[in-house]
This record gives structure tokens, sequence and C-alpha cells, in this order.
């Protein structure tokens, strides 16, 4: 496979909607954002981050608009900036949120609505096949 064809292979990635797969470029984009996150699995870091998030964000070399999405709780924009949401899991179980409900929060859906749909089976593939195809 040539260079060509790799690069055209991940670029289809990007066409699946509603979905972020964690390609090794965002996995470079995001390492500094994945590892504060993962930071929160010691009690003694989860209580600075409680105490003052700004100033506990500010040691982390990550970019304004990773740290920005990280105070504004906007999961989307994380996963768009390279986040895992493995690793950003350990934001919202911080906060006390649930993996569903937080999940919950990249959609349109309320977390009841959210719940239903994955209890009756998931999101349909149906319409979700293709952003460039609208399909």
């Amino acid at each position: 496979m040539s260079i060509q064809d790799i690069h055209e292979y991940l670029a289809e990635f990007e066409d699946i909607p509603g979905t972020r797969v964690f390609t090794a470029t965002r996995a470079r984009r995001g390492y500094h954002l994945n590892q504060f996150a993962m930071s929160l699995m010691k009690a003694e870091n989860r209580d600075r981050w409680k105490a003052d998030e700004a100033a506990y964000l500010s040691e982390w070399p990550i970019t304004d608009d990773q740290r920005q999405a990280v105070l504004d709780r906007d999961y989307n924009r994380m996963l768009d900036l390279g986040g895992n949401i493995y690793f950003l899991s350990k934001i919202f179980s911080t906060d006390g949120i649930s993996f569903a409900e937080a999940v919950s929060t990249m959609t349109d859906m309320s977390f009841p609505e959210y719940r239903d749909m994955m209890m009756n089976g998931g999101r349909s593939p149906e319409g979700n096949r293709s952003i460039r195809e609208g399909n």
C-alpha cells in the first residue's frame, strides 16, 4: 500500500457520521489532553482539579482550544481535538456523571432519550453511512 493509499484509507474514517475514529493523528494531537485526563485516576489529582480546574489545567501543555473544551465539558470538541473517550471518562467520572449520561451530552437527545435508544438496539445505520453522500 502506498503512502497515498494510506492517506486515502484514513480519510475515509472522517466520513462516518457522528463518529470520530481514534487514529494515530488524533492520538498525537491529544496526547497531553489524554494524559491530563488519566491523571484524574489519582485521588490527590482529583482533589486539586476540583479545587481549581483552571490552575490544574495550566500545568498541562494542552492547547487553548483543548483547555476551553475541558472547562466547557464539550466532549465532542475534546474528541475532535484528540481526546480518547476512555481517557476522557476520567473527567466525567470525577464530575460524578455516568458514562452513558456523559455520552448522551454528545447527542441531540436527553439522557432518558439516549438511554431508551440504546436499550432498543442503538442508532439505526439508515441515513448514517456517509457524511459526504448525505446518508
